[in-house]
């Protein structure tokens, strides 16, 4: 029988050489990513999802640097690290065109799985600590 553990770690490495496939192969048909910019529902968005990352940052990678021994679920504190060289879709909607940034952002991402598939990846990192890394101002609205 398949573990959390071993599928985040198959998913890790086919993150790491940008095989949306191999990626999606461990996602159940129903399956739900949930990340700082929404949720992706289905192989298909998960695996649109994946796409515009590598898209926007062609050199990503990541790196676990932090597994406890748990099997489900399975527990990854990693770093992304990459340049910003194409399109990347903002929270707000809007594009931000490459910036030729270089970013490393720490996460950590939790994995429960049924039947030896992943059916929840939850992925979370500072959307803030991106943008800025990215060059985009933070602004927020003060109230009068």
């Amino acid at each position: 029988m398949t573990s959390a553990r071993e599928l985040k770690d198959t998913v890790v490495d086919a993150f790491n050489q940008h095989d949306v496939p191999g990626i999606v192969r461990c996602f159940a048909p129903r399956a739900v990513l949930v990340s700082p910019t929404g949720l992706a529902e289905g192989r298909e968005q998960i695996s649109w999802y994946y796409e515009h990352l590598f898209e926007g940052f062609p050199d990503i990678k990541f790196t676990a640097w932090n597994k406890p021994l748990l099997d489900d679920p399975a527990v990854t504190e990693y770093m992304y690290t990459g340049t910003h060289q194409g399109p990347f879709l903002l929270a707000d909607g809007s594009v931000l065109q490459a910036t030729g940034r270089h970013i490393a952002v720490r996460g950590v991402a939790v994995c429960s799985i049924e039947n030896g598939l992943i059916t929840t990846d939850r992925d979370y990192y500072d959307q803030l600590e991106l943008y800025a890394q990215l060059g985009i101002p933070f602004r927020t609205k003060i109230p009068a």
